[in-house]
Parts: C-alpha cells; sequence; structure tokens
C-alpha cells in the first residue's frame, strides 16, 4: 500500500474520448451507444455527469432523443501504444481473472484466444454487444468507460514453448516475511483485469471473457473489487480506503517528464525486456486483507502515526494539504519527530527508495466474513512500472522491514505479469509475442 497518488486526479485521461467522436455514422451506433451527444471525455473520478436520461430500444419513443448521462456515455479506445487500464482514470467496479491454459493448448490456441478476447473488448469497450450469444446484461448503458487488459504470466512462455521470449523482469518475486499466500489465488499463465463505472457492464466484459476462454484456458481465480462511485463527492478526489485512509498520494503523473520511462517499457525493449514488451508494463496485483477490527480499536491519532498523514485530509503530519511535501526531519517540542521513521507515508517516499515509481491503480474489496465475524476486507494493490525489479521490489523490501502498517495487513495472494503494448487496429494483444 504505498503512498502514490490515483490518476483519477486527471480529468481528461489520454486513452479515453467521447463515444459520439468514434462511430463513423449512425449504422455504426449500437443499441447501448449514445444516442445524441453527452459534452465529456474522459470522465475523471468525481466528475458529476450533466445528461438527463438513457439511450432506448424504441426508434419510435420520445425518449430516444435523451441522452446518457457522462459517466455512462464515457467510452476508452481499445488500441493505441499502451493497453487501457493502466492510466485511465480509476473506475468504480472492477474484476481480476487469471486463467491457465488447458493441457491440450498451446501457442497457436493462445494466439487465437488472444485474437478472440482483443475482439470481444473492442466491441464492449464501444458499447456493442460481444459478437455471438451476447447475454444482454448491459443492454441499456453506454460503454462507461469500461476497460480490459490482458497480461502474461510466467509459466505462460513455457506452456507455449515461448521461453527464449519471457523477459528477464518476469523472473518471480522474492518471497517476503509479511507473506501469507495463497497459491491457489497467486499468479496464472494468463491475467485479466476489467474495469467500468458501472457493475453490469463490468460484469457483462467478466462474463464474456470467461465463455470466449471456451476449452483453451480455464478459471484459476478471480477477484471483485469496487472503488467510490463518479459524483458521490462534491469534486474529483483522491479515494480513501476501507481503514478510511486517503489512500494513493504522490502517484507519478502522465505530465511528468520521466513518467514514460519509469512505468512502460521502451519502444525498442531494454536489457530486462525483449522488443515486444515495447510499449507494455508491469503489473504487480497483491490481494492485502486490513485487519479492520485491530485497526478499528486505534484512536484517530494513532491511526495517523501508522500512516504518517491526517486521517481527514490526507495531508502530512508536518503541516499544509495532501499535496504539500512532508517535512521528514521536523520535530515536536519533545525532540521526537513528527513523522515516526516506520511511518507508512516515509517509508514509501520514492525519495527514501532510490526514485521507485509505482503507478497504483487498486480496487477496495469485501468478500464477506470468517466464521467468528472478522470481515474479509481489504485492498486489490495493482501497481505499475517499467521494471518490478527496479519498482515494486525494493519498496515492498523496506515495508516489510519497518512499515508500522504491517501489523494491520495480510498479503494473501500475489501475482506478477508482463503486460504487453496496445494492439494496432486490426490486430491483437500479444500478437508480436504469438507470431514474432
Amino acid at each position: 500500500m504505498a503512498d502514490t497518488t490515483d490518476t483519477a486526479d486527471s480529468k481528461n485521461s489520454a486513452d479515453s474520448k467521447s463515444s459520439t467522436e468514434s462511430s463513423p455514422g449512425a449504422a455504426g451506433i449500437s443499441r447501448r451507444r449514445l444516442i445524441g451527444t453527452a459534452g465529456a471525455t474522459g470522465v475523471a473520478l468525481g466528475a458529476v455527469g450533466a445528461g438527463a436520461g438513457y439511450a432506448v430500444a424504441s426508434s419510435n419513443s420520445p425518449e430516444q432523443q435523451a441522452t446518457l448521462t457522462s459517466i455512462g456515455a464515457d467510452e476508452v479506445m481499445f488500441h493505441g501504444k499502451h493497453q487501457p487500464g493502466i492510466t485511465t482514470a480509476m473506475q468504480s467496479s472492477g474484476h481480476l481473472v487469471a486463467f491457465d491454459l488447458a493441457a491440450s493448448a498451446g501457442r497457436k490456441e493462445a494466439a487465437a484466444l488472444l485474437r478472440r478476447w482483443s475482439a470481444t473488448a473492442e466491441r464492449l469497450m464501444a458499447g456493442e454487444p460481444s459478437a455471438s450469444d451476447d447475454t444482454d446484461v448491459a443492454r441499456d448503458a453506454g460503454p462507461s468507460s469500461l476497460t480490459v487488459t490482458f497480461g502474461f504470466g510466467h509459466s505462460f512462455f513455457s506452456r507455449t514453448g515461448l521461453e527464449k521470449q519471457r523477459p528477464a523482469a518476469l523472473d518471480p518475486l522474492p518471497d517476503f516475511y509479511s507473506d501469507h499466500l495463497d497459491k491457489a489465488r497467486s499468479n496464472g499463465d494468463l491475467w485479466v483485469q476489467i474495469g467500468a463505472n458501472d457493475p453490469l457492464v463490468a460484469f457483462h466484459a467478466l462474463r464474456a471473457i470467461q465463455k470466449d476462454a471456451g476449452g483453451v484456458a480455464r478459471l484459476r481465480w478471480q477477484m471483485n473489487g469496487f472503488n467510490r462511485s463518479p459524483g458521490a463527492t462534491a469534486h474529483p478526489m483522491t479515494v480513501r480506503n476501507l481503514m478510511g485512509q486517503v489512500d494513493g498520494t504522490n502517484n507519478p503523473k502522465p505530465s511528468e517528464a520521466d513518467f514514460n520511462k519509469r512505468i512502460f517499457v521502451p519502444d525498442s525493449g531494454s536489457t530486462q525486456s525483449p522488443a515486444w514488451m515495447g510499449g507494455g508494463s508491469y503489473v504487480v496485483v497483491r490481494r492485502i486483507r486490513m485487519l479492520l477490527d485491530d485497526w478499528e480499536k486505534l484512536s484517530t491519532a494513532a491511526q495517523e502515526h501508522v500512516i504518517g498523514r491526517k486521517k481527514s485530509s490526507g495531508a502530512p503530519l508536518t503541516g499544509g494539504k495532501e499535496t504539500t511535501e512532508p517535512d521528514l526531519e521536523k520535530t515536536d517540542a519533545s525532540g521526537d519527530l513528527v513523522i515516526p521513521l516506520n511511518a507508512h507515508a516515509r517509508i514509501t517516499r520514492p525519495d527514501q527508495n532510490g526514485g521507485s515509481a509505482l503507478l497504483r491503480r487498486p480496487f477496495s474489496y469485501h468478500d464477506g466474513y470468517d466464521e467468528d465475524g472478522t470481515p474479509d476486507a481489504g485492498l486489490l494493490f495493482i501497481c505499475w512500472q517499467a521494471d518490478p525489479l527496479r519498482g515494486f521490489v525494493p519498496v515492498q523490501r523496506k515495508l516489510d522491514r519497518g512499515d508500522a502498517l504491517s501489523k494491520f495487513i495480510r498479503h494473501e495472494a500475489s501475482g506478477l505479469f508482463a503486460v504487453p503494448g496496445g494492439a494496432e487496429k486490426g490486430g491483437y494483444v500479444g500478437q508480436a509475442l504469438l507470431e514474432g
């Protein structure tokens, strides 16, 4: 749970545009596409939709002229240099899914599956039904910022005879002292991230992806998450996690000069990544259970000392507002550091970790209660970087050694996946690897 800021604070996400901009004409607008104009592009977390109604099926009804709200109408482009769902503004509903290839499946079958998945993702992200046997779950909705993102696990390359193309950056993560990992809910040959600002749109995509897998891949694990809904706050804000903390301050921003270098693999590849990963990124996924019963026994002041920030505003304990740089040397009247040495915010600062950069894009989760009533809830931690050995690993090692927050969380599942660059028009994700 590194101390970095959501991309949701950016109103117009670089890889999104209005639904009306992508259709060449009325014939290209599906029954779930926008009718009329929405007047918004790239809805940020917290932006309020201005539309008054929803598109309906009947061509004769007066409601036909009504428009979707900006939330429903917002569309993210599937094709591009990078896959969607990385720098896209955070969505309110998400599913993380891992698959293992069937014993009879190899490179050819994997290529056909990625081609099929990519075609389905393109259609659904445009607000259109899947090509066959659509469930109609999202029939009345627009694209709702849907994104579908695909990645490859370490085991994928041996299953498809592509070991020589496996990136060194995909080497398994080291063991961490605080890990309590369930292997059945970790790793996998293939990984899919689905996000949307409508839960039915997200579920519809999940079902379509699962059905497309057919006999080529079987489900290994699935995790479901959520964030605050757009429009729930008076203005766009950094989200709060289930501990009530503002979670995500100081995320690297696309506007920063070195953002691409820190988050994406160069077009020509690198010493850790082959050329087919150009424009791609590496994602670390961790299911982090929050021990909420223990956490909620602490006073607000005690919680703030664990984090190193004010619970109300996210501002550092040394003063200012959320974006103010903390003064790590400041002491109180007794000579003690205002931000303790083991405070989460101190340990995760990039300048305290050799400049390690993690683009965090998490979801919260709640999967019910244990038999004793303990909530099974926490964070689906998702972080992106150009090289996990320079990004996630050094930060997590430091957290493992002395983070005050470690007492109140438990890492229960983990995965590392290579997420290649975006698909070209007419192509599919992973094509350079599978056909190279």
